[in-house]
């Protein structure tokens, strides 16, 4: 008696798709309380900037390509988010005197604070490995926060791409 053999039908394997990216855990909380020595006003501290919106970005270094695009971007941006009401506070590990140097050679017009020992970027989580040329280190991730009057983070971007980032700010504070 002959035995049919049934063909085997292999199955596509199942895509899974992929979990979508978990919002921040910072949106919707209090913003991690600071305080900065800050050019142009002397300190930034969120105590200090409870009441008005304001924008607070973490940026690696002083004067290098990516950073300068970035602050001048902000600082062509000034006016609008003026008349909004929100200020503007940009946050690397640089020293006041970088700081200040780094501010008069783009005329930023805006506070850059310095948080030398990392506390800050750590409480917002944005001290992380990082790798270039295969040599990994330890970096601030561009990122920004955007903090409501309360003190409350409204709105974060990690992993900053710095084309087309400030009318992404603009879009956000014009939410508020």
């Amino acid at each position: 008696m002959p035995v049919t053999a049934k063909k085997a039908v292999k199955k596509a394997p199942i895509a899974k798709k992929k979990a979508p990216a978990a919002p921040d855990a910072l949106i919707g909380r209090p913003a991690p309380a600071f305080t900065l020595p800050a050019t142009r006003i002397g300190k930034a501290s969120l105590k200090d900037l409870k009441g008005k919106p304001f924008v607070l970005y973490f940026y690696p270094k002083d004067d290098t390509s990516g950073c300068t695009t970035e602050a001048c971007g902000f600082r062509d941006a000034l006016p609008a988010f003026a008349k909004l009401g929100v200020t503007v506070i940009g946050v690397s590990k640089d020293s006041l005197a970088s700081h200040e140097k780094f501010a008069k050679k783009y005329d930023l017009t805006f506070p850059l604070a310095s948080d030398a020992d990392g506390d800050i970027c750590e409480k917002f989580g944005v001290w992380k490995e990082k790798s270039m040329y295969g040599r990994k280190y330890m970096g601030i991730e561009r990122s920004t926060f955007l903090i409501d009057g309360k003190g409350v983070v409204r709105a974060v971007w990690r992993k900053v791409s710095v084309t087309g980032h400030i009318d992404e700010v603009a879009g956000a504070i014009a939410g508020l």
